[in-house]
């Protein structure tokens, strides 16, 4: 038996698959739905779900929410009520000691792991795991590190958006789709584009922001509230969201704090459309990642047959006409917004334990790969949107004659030169000495169906082979990742150019130097014509260089390389002769 369990912002769930269906089980008070908030008490064990949800006035700063927002992340992004105890490793500061964010996810899939063995009455070991399709290689791990420290065997981490696709598809598995998934939950946004064939998920592309949901909304709202009411912001977290809540199905919802100030009360009638003129900045950039989506599937709207809504903020009105004005449709609300992806884990644990045959899920990876060549040119070997599980490599070669080890260093984005991307982590390996170019490095990404990286690094002469892992991979805020891919499509041409250029540049450094010694070697054996053509072709490229432009440059590297062939001949001929 293999649990499914969505680890959410704001509420997680545990389900298995059961008879031919996904079954989610409920806690001793009947609930399914179990608050991600964690309150710490001194010398007691912590609270966790909706006991601890009811201590977030009492105690803000011992009453930890929205922690998946800070899981793999060793620098602070956003607001938040508590205290931070250190940022390297990123600790969390209570009453009853400090907690990493893993810790603390651990506390809320022990809670799930235990309500499950209650109801079945039998251990529950092994589980799927959801995260956001844009959790990056450092918060997967993290998430699968914090299941383990649940006591977890964890078999899969799965991006949320499949998940959803996976439940929507049960019973559709003769059908031939395209469907989007729109998927805004409390803390993270996720859009996919999935297409379905008879039993086959394929997961086409994938964008999202794992720092945009419904949070970002009620701390909106909260910021408004608070300057018509003079109280903090932290004070109406929790005033927001049940505003919120309420103007998903009223027009108008009256607010009303009972001794807000001393004796008296503080109270004021918000509409829903007060709500979404502050809401309309926040979702629109949901808008930028689908069309992105869209563009990499090589889709337009009118290709899909589906466009299916899961997340608890998909419940506002306003969302619902964001999605039907950008997709051109009605979106499909078939789904629970807040069960969807836990059925989908619990139906990717019944695949991966044989209880489930007739499903294939093919996930992709959200952003490139690769490693920092000479001359600083960022060489991709995974590119996004590759179906992972998945396996790529390359030869490598030292640059400089008997050098002793070669740097690696682990590129994420899509920018041409290294600089412009992020380090994931940088590496020496130590190999044999050997002239240059003859020392061979084979150097393979693989990624798992977890989503998570290895690396593999093999000396080709004495085949050993080095395994490195990631402990430290960068923390990129989903703003910074949005605007990457904004840059990469904005300045494609002039970062190819600048690519054309370094390329030829390093071929010039290496063929003027060898052209003087060729020359110098052969003698009268070049005639005075053909050498005063090559040196003219020569003095063309240095002239290039100069002036700095790519294409100049490219030819006349390329015309000094055809010019000199015939030289490598004959000096090739004399050296053996």
């Amino acid at each position: 038996m293999i649990a499914g369990i969505d680890l959410g912002t704001t509420n997680s769930l545990i389900g298995i698959f059961d008879a031919g269906f996904p079954v989610l089980l409920a806690d001793a008070t009947g609930s399914r739905l179990t608050p991600s908030a964690v309150s710490f008490i001194q010398n007691e064990p912590p609270l966790v779900g909706f006991p601890a949800l009811h201590r977030r006035n009492l105690a803000p700063a011992d009453t930890i929410l929205s922690v998946k927002r800070l899981m793999g992340m060793r620098e602070i992004q956003g607001q938040f009520p508590f205290r931070f105890a250190s940022h390297s490793p990123l600790k969390i500061q209570t009453s009853a000691g400090d907690f990493t964010p893993e810790q603390i996810s651990a506390f809320i899939l022990s809670k799930l792991k235990s309500d499950a063995e209650q109801a079945l009455g039998m251990p529950v070991e092994r589980a799927v795991i959801t995260v956001p399709a844009y959790f990056n290689d450092n918060q997967r791990n993290a998430t699968k590190a914090a299941g383990e420290l649940a006591g977890f065997v964890v078999e899969r981490i799965l991006s949320e958006p499949t998940a959803a696709a996976l439940a929507y598809g049960l019973n559709r598995l003769q059908d031939r789709a395209k469907i989007a998934v729109y998927d805004l939950g409390g803390g993270t946004f996720d859009i996919s584009l999935i297409q379905l064939n008879q039993g086959i998920f394929e997961v086409l592309s994938t964008s999202g922001d794992t720092h945009l949901g419904g949070d970002d909304l009620d701390r909106a709202l909260a910021n408004f509230l608070s300057q018509k009411l003079d109280l903090t912001p932290n004070a109406l977290l929790e005033t927001a969201e049940q505003a919120k809540k309420s103007l998903s199905e009223e027009m108008q919802t009256e607010i009303l704090l009972p001794f807000a100030e001393g004796a008296s009360s503080a109270s004021l009638i918000l509409t829903r459309s007060e709500l979404d003129s502050l809401c309309v900045p926040i979702l629109e950039r949901t808008k930028t990642h689908c069309l992105r989506a869209l563009q990499d599937a090589g889709l337009t709207p009118a290709d899909l047959d589906e466009v299916i809504l899961v997340g608890g903020s998909t419940r506002m009105p306003l969302v619902r006409q964001i999605v039907t004005d950008l997709f051109g449709r009605a979106p499909n609300t078939s789904q629970h917004p807040d069960e969807a992806i836990a059925l989908g884990a619990t139906i990717q644990g019944g695949i991966l334990s044989g209880a489930l045959q007739n499903l294939t899920l093919l996930d992709v990876t959200p952003l490139s790969l690769g490693i920092e060549t000479f001359g600083g040119l960022m060489n991709v070997l995974i590119p996004r949107n590759t179906t992972i599980p998945c396996k790529a490599g390359e030869m490598f070669t030292n640059a400089v004659a008997n050098q002793t080890s070669l740097r690696i260093s682990v590129l994420q984005g899509e920018r041409e030169m290294a600089e412009d991307n992020w380090q994931l982590g940088e590496f020496v390996v130590p190999f044999s000495p050997a002239p240059k170019g003859q020392a061979r490095v084979g150097v393979q990404f693989e990624i798992d169906v977890n989503g998570i990286l290895k690396i593999l690094v093999r000396e080709i002469a004495t085949h050993k082979d080095h395994h490195i892992e990631i402990q430290s991979a960068i923390d990129v805020s989903d703003e910074a990742v949005e605007k990457m891919i904004a840059e990469s499509v904005e300045h494609a041409l002039e970062d190819m150019q600048e690519r054309i250029f370094t390329e030829a540049r390093l071929k010039a450094e290496e063929l003027l130097p060898a052209l003087e010694v060729a020359l110098l070697q052969l003698g009268d054996a070049v005639s005075a014509a053909e050498k005063t053509h090559i040196q003219n072709l020569a003095q063309a490229v240095r002239e290039s260089l100069q002036m700095g432009t790519a294409q100049p440059l490219k030819k006349a590297v390329a015309h000094l390389d055809e010019a000199t062939q015939p030289l490598a001949s004959r000096l090739l001929e004399k050296v053996l002769s």
